[in-house]
C-alpha cells in the first residue's frame, strides 16, 4: 500500500512505451511517465518515487522530490494567495496549498515561511505555518551527543531557535556560534544538553573533548603553515568567523589545537599570528 506524500519504493510490474507501470498495492497501479525514467528497468525491480495526488485527486508518481514530505518542515516561498488560501512553491508542478486556518499569520506572495506538510482529513496534501502545533519541546528518542538535522526557525535574544529532525525545538546559543546563520537554513548539529523540562540545548560541534578532532586540526594547521611559508595570520584572539572560514571549526577547538601544538613546541604564538618552529 502506498504512503501518500512520501517517497515510496514501488515494484515495477511492466515496462511500457509511455513509462513504467508500478504496483501501488491493493490491486492498484501507478504509471511513471517515460520522461522520468532515466535508465532501463525490468519487471521485478523497485524504484523510489514520490507519490502525491494530482489536480484531480488521483495518485501520481514522480522521481522529483519536493522540498518537504509529509511530517517535514521546509522554508518555502509563497507563490500566490487567493480567496481559498495560500500556495507555496515546494518543488512540484502543483503548489502546496496552505489553508487560511493553518496560517500563523497572513501570508503574502513572494514572502517565505516555515511550512509543515501534512495530510488533511480528506487525505489531501496541505501545508501549515502553525509550527507550534506540530513541533514541541520533546526530547523523546534523542540523546546527548547525537547528530541531528536542524532547520533554523528564528533568532532570539539568546540565539537561534531550531527545529530538530522536523519534530522538536532546540536552541543554539548566540555566544557559542562561530558562523553566521539565517532563518530557513538547514544544517547539521548535535544535542548538547537535555533539561528536565525536555528543553534541548544544541551545538554545531559534537559535545565533549575529542583527541582525534584536536590532532586532525593540529595537522591541518601545520599544513597551512607550511603552505604559507611558516606563518599564519590567525591567533587565539582571532574572530570566530575568521577561524571558521579558514578551518571550518569553532574558536574553542582551534585554541585547543594551538595549545597542543605549542606544548609540542611545533609553533610559536605572536600577537599578529602563529609561526612554525623549524627543526
Amino acid at each position: 500500500m502506498i504512503d501518500p506524500g512520501r517517497v515510496n519504493s514501488l515494484l515495477v510490474m511492466e515496462t511500457r512505451a509511455n513509462g513504467l507501470l508500478l504496483d501501488a498495492g491493493q490491486g492498484k497501479t501507478l504509471l511513471l511517465p517515460i520522461e522520468q525514467v532515466h535508465r532501463d528497468y525490468r519487471a521485478g525491480e523497485c524504484i523510489d518515487v514520490f507519490v502525491y495526488p494530482d489536480a484531480n485527486g488521483r495518485s501520481t508518481a514522480t522521481i522529483t522530490l519536493p522540498l518537504a514530505q509529509v511530517g517535514e518542515v521546509a522554508w518555502l516561498e509563497i507563490a500566490q494567495v487567493n480567496q481559498l488560501g495560500a500556495f507555496a512553491h515546494w518543488g512540484l508542478p502543483k503548489d502546496l496549498f496552505i489553508p487560511f486556518a493553518e496560517q500563523h499569520h497572513p501570508l503574502r506572495k513572494g514572502m517565505h515561511a516555515l511550512v509543515r506538510v501534512y495530510l488533511d482529513n480528506q487525505g489531501r496534501l496541505a501545508g501549515s505555518t502553525r509550527i507550534d502545533r506540530w513541533v514541541k519541546d520533546n526530547a523523546t528518542g534523542l540523546k546527548v551527543g547525537q547528530e541531528v538535522t536542524l532547520l533554523i526557525a528564528e533568532q532570539t535574544e539568546l540565539g537561534f531557535k531550531a527545529i530538530i529532525n522536523h519534530r522538536s525545538w532546540g536552541l543554539l546559543y548566540g555566544n557559542e556560534l562561530f558562523r553566521s546563520l539565517h532563518r530557513g537554513q538547514r544544517i547539521a548539529g548535535y544535542i548538547k544538553h537535555i533539561r528536565q523540562d525536555d528543553k534541548i540545548d544544541l551545538s554545531l560541534e559534537k559535545p565533549g573533548f575529542s583527541k582525534d578532532r584536536i590532532e586532525t586540526l593540529a595537522q591541518q594547521i601545520i599544513d597551512k603553515l607550511e603552505a604559507g611559508g611558516g606563518e599564519l595570520a590567525l591567533t587565539d584572539k582571532s574572530p570566530p568567523e575568521a577561524i571558521y572560514a579558514t578551518f571550518g571549526v569553532s574558536k574553542k577547538v582551534f585554541k585547543q589545537s594551538l595549545g597542543a601544538l605549542y606544548k609540542q613546541r611545533r609553533i610559536t604564538l605572536h600577537a599578529d599570528g602563529i609561526k612554525l618552529v623549524r627543526n
